[in-house]
């Protein structure tokens, strides 16, 4: 399961810097038009990063996985798989409120499905063992997803303010989770 989703989120970041069209031109002039699309493809790095690093060490300490946990994987793998597309359509636009709200949707559902997929695994080690021990509340995986679901409506006031919220659980994330280094099974 590990080697699979290694392997997903390896294809994921390179379509994305694959979907960066390289301009015509050799001035840093030409560049200017795709900064948006280089802060969207920044932030959406940064994301997969985030997952792949925390996937990681969730997996490490689990111990077995079951039917189920590979489907919740999957369902993860797929909200995560849409990224490419969302950041593409979300820099290509410069930041317009509906690809704007969409990522957030996918980072929303991405959340979900990363939060399943943690509570799958709890489910089959035991709530007494050292791998829901290590998970604990899971406070900071709840908060995101409720500053995703604050960020998505407020980018129909203004997109940016939607997507400063986006790269704020970024930086909540940024410094790898240590929750599940700490623990062996």
């Amino acid at each position: 399961m590990e080697a699979f989703s290694d392997g997903v989120l390896a294809i994921i970041i390179t379509i994305m810097v694959l979907e960066m069209k390289v301009p015509h031109g050799d001035t840093l002039e030409t560049l200017k038009p795709m900064l948006p699309v280089f802060i969207s493809y920044i932030l959406s790095f940064v994301y997969i990063g985030i997952y792949w690093n925390n996937h990681h060490h969730m997996l490490h300490a689990a111990h077995r996985v079951s039917g189920t946990v590979l489907w919740a994987n999957t369902h993860l793998l797929f909200w995560l798989s849409l990224i490419p597309f969302v950041t593409g359509w979300m820099g290509e636009n410069n930041f317009t409120t509906i690809p704007v709200v969409l990522y957030g949707f996918v980072l929303i559902m991405a959340g979900v499905a990363y939060y399943l997929l943690a509570h799958c695994l709890t489910d089959l080690h035991g709530k007494d063992s050292p791998f829901t021990k290590a998970l604990g509340s899971d406070r900071k995986g709840k908060v995101s997803v409720l500053i995703y679901a604050i960020g998505i409506p407020l980018c129909f006031l203004h997109p940016l303010i939607g997507f400063s919220l986006y790269v704020f659980v970024a930086i909540l994330w940024f410094i790898p989770d240590k929750r599940f280094e700490k623990k062996d099974d």
